[in-house]
């Protein structure tokens, strides 16, 4: 699945929040080519998911095994093995490419002795793990899945008793810009969002056996026998003048924007998206001295009874 990525998969990033950067016909890309830049985006939302890692580990006791169900390149995963130093960590991904960029990780990091790689897809995949998990971390991969309410039951099956899943899924789209940018009309942005969200609608709904959910991921939680415990928000805030990794990320995900929603986008708004992404132009992204970046993501907790 390929998605601790980017900041909404290209707005991945995987991510979610889900941007047409976050492919969801995964069978025409390259993810040995996409994987550093998947890396690039994941490193760049480290201080959010660091965050969020924190607040799971003081609600819990120590995981003897994590399993990261759509791992990416392993940016989370590696988080993981760092944030409980006693677990056992497995990455679960499709892409054979992003998880050799994992073990990588995990052996620069000094934690390999602790981590092992699972390829398949979600979430099938998790019936070949050899103990059921302690924590199962799910970050941008369930929306991914045509019925999310049998994936969320496959996933709780694949908790010990008293385990946890974290389901990141939610939040608020990524801001790295101001409203009015001096070129094209204001507004760009909230502009991109609505047509995104046609763009996800249609995506979700040609998914292999989609059914249409309420996105009330504690109810959901709850309807596959779990308890739901938290739900927490991590706030992104990178404000100008930013880093070249930050520039980095924000023209990719206006890039895949471009690609993606270009038909279906004002043609206005397609110049404006051409001059931002152009590093000839002192406008770009790559040059203008108010590039930030602003985001949230909210992670949902849920029990296995014990």
């Amino acid at each position: 699945m390929a998605h601790d990525h980017q900041d909404q998969h290209g707005e991945h990033d995987h991510h979610h929040e889900d941007r047409p950067g976050h492919h969801h016909d995964h069978t025409d890309i390259d993810w040995a080519e996409m994987a550093p830049l998947l890396e690039d985006q994941a490193e760049l939302y480290t201080p959010l998911y660091e965050r969020a890692t924190a607040w799971l580990a003081k609600r819990q006791t120590e995981p003897g095994l994590i399993v990261d169900a759509g791992s990416g390149p392993g940016v989370v995963s590696c988080l993981l093995a760092e944030t409980f130093t006693g677990a056992r960590i497995v990455a679960v991904d499709s892409s054979e490419p992003l998880l050799e960029r994992a073990r990588d990780r995990a052996g620069r990091l000094g934690v390999a002795d602790r981590f092992s790689t699972l390829a398949g897809e979600l979430p099938g995949v998790l019936d070949d793990l050899d103990y059921p998990a302690d924590l199962l971390w799910a970050s941008w991969s369930l929306h991914h899945l045509g019925d999310q309410r049998a994936a969320l039951a496959a996933f709780a099956d694949r908790l010990a008793p008293g385990g946890t899943l974290a389901l990141l899924e939610g939040g608020l789209p990524t801001r790295y810009l101001p409203r009015d940018i001096g070129i094209g009309k204001p507004g760009l942005a909230a502009r991109l969002d609505a047509v995104h969200e046609e763009w996800f609608a249609e995506m979700r709904a040609a998914l292999p056996g989609a059914v249409a959910e309420v996105e009330d991921w504690p109810a959901l939680l709850t309807s596959v026998g779990l308890k739901h415990t938290g739900s927490r928000s991590f706030l992104l805030d990178l404000p100008a003048p930013t880093t070249d990794r930050a520039r980095r990320c924000a023209v990719a995900t206006l890039t895949r924007m471009r690609d993606v929603l270009g038909e279906r986008l004002d043609p206005d708004d397609i110049a404006t998206l051409d001059r931002l992404v152009d590093p000839d132009d002192k406008a770009s992204v790559h040059h203008r001295p108010d590039v930030f970046v602003l985001t949230a993501r909210t992670v949902h907790t849920a029990a296995r009874a014990a």
